[in-house]
């Protein structure tokens, strides 16, 4: 498990940093006011586009979210079963477009093993391309506005590639991309070579190396030691766990049925490998993730965990704000872990996900404004940050 900084907690949690522009060094390059690995200021990776005010990966989501400001816009990536690389949180698609609605497509429901969980839905690697651009997409969570439901088509990999170039080239900034291979072993399994055909569309926007304005991530090991092996292009480690115990504590296993990649890179469990992805975080484990990526990319827990209160000894988090319901807005934050301090000795980068700014997912120790979130883990010097609302994002800077 992490080591806890307690000295440290109260300081990231409760400071907030002082507005303003960062400063310039002699050379006018900014110097991040936050302790960043380069020295310059947090990366704003725009998840799945501006994705708290619009359909997830969509082109007006990627825009709304470079106008807010973002670094990077974060394209996820599946293969349809003529071998494009389109744009979907999961290969699954019910979730986030009207499939369920076109009557031409009822057939195509049907039982997939989603690393290790059995899914009903309907997959992009059963709809050509030409079938995928039938589909409009839909926002994914009931609590966001879904007036913009059914009015925009699903992106191929290559139009959100020209979406950063035309938007770079028009504000006079760099806009770059990071995107994830989802799933790796599933697409892989059904012959779409999914590492193979992102190094073809980088290779092709000529950003098919270190300098290049791009990250590629994945929960998976195997196929981002294979992209290093083909490519100097950036690579980040993603880590996950199933859930935090009541003590703050990571919680590794997975239950019987249930996706195993929450709690361990699917290759490896294929591979018959035991470790999870707590290995990740020893010196080993980053020692390892040195030989391959640059850096890594935790779920918040992992930095910043929480513990919940249990006054009546029935195993769950009691209702602390008394209203029905019982989310992270009733639990506390506890003492921050070294991963980011262990991580920047090794020369890695940390890039944490995902930043909301929903009450229901704000943790007590925030009062419901997520900017004090963000300042927490910009004090512990992160070195980006993948979040659905943009704007927050850059106002808490």
């Amino acid at each position: 498990m992490i080591l806890r900084n307690s000295i440290f907690s109260m300081i990231a949690l409760l400071a907030i940093a002082c507005n303003g522009d960062d400063a310039i060094d002699d050379q006018g390059v900014p110097v991040s006011k936050y302790p960043t690995l380069s020295g310059k200021s947090p990366l704003i990776v725009a998840h799945r586009g501006a994705s708290g005010y619009l359909p997830e990966h969509t082109i007006a989501s990627y825009t709304k979210a470079i106008e807010l400001g973002a670094d990077f816009i974060e394209p996820d990536l599946v293969m349809t079963s003529d071998g494009v690389l389109v744009v979907r949180h999961e290969p699954m698609l019910s979730g986030t477009t009207n499939v369920a609605d076109v009557l031409a497509f009822a057939s195509k429901k049907t039982t997939k093993d989603i690393d290790g969980a059995m899914v009903e839905d309907w997959f992009v690697s059963d709809f050509t391309l030409a079938e995928i651009k039938q589909l409009k997409a839909k926002q994914a969570f009931s609590e966001r506005s879904q007036q913009f439901n059914n009015l925009y088509e699903i992106p191929t990999f290559a139009e959100v590639i020209a979406l950063a170039k035309e938007k770079s080239a028009q504000l006079g900034r760099t806009i770059g991309i990071y995107p994830e291979t989802k799933h790796p072993a599933y697409h892989e399994a059904l012959n779409l070579k999914i590492s193979d055909k992102l190094l073809e569309e980088l290779t092709a926007a000529g950003w098919n190396n270190e300098s290049s304005p791009v990250y590629v991530q994945s929960f998976e090991v195997s196929n981002l030691q294979y992209i290093r092996s083909k490519s100097t292009v950036k690579i980040i480690q993603l880590l996950s766990c199933y859930d935090v115990a009541l003590n703050g504590d990571l919680i590794f296993d997975v239950p019987t049925g249930e996706t195993v990649s929450y709690g361990k890179p699917y290759d490896w469990h294929l591979q018959g490998d035991t470790r999870d992805y707590s290995f990740f975080t020893t010196d080993a484990g980053l020692d390892f993730v040195k030989t391959y990526a640059n850096g890594v990319g935790p779920w918040k827990p992992f930095i910043i965990s929480y513990k919940g209160t249990d006054a009546n000894n029935d195993g769950i988090a009691d209702d602390l704000n008394a209203d029905g319901k019982i989310n992270d807005a009733d639990k506390e934050a506890i003492a921050p872990s070294n991963l980011i301090t262990k991580a920047h000795t090794r020369g890695l980068q940390v890039h944490a996900y995902t930043f909301r700014n929903e009450g229901r997912r704000l943790l007590s120790n925030y009062h419901n404004n997520p900017i004090l979130e963000y300042q927490a883990f910009y004090n512990l010097g992160l070195d980006g940050l993948f979040t659905d609302f943009t704007d927050t994002a850059v106002m808490a800077k």
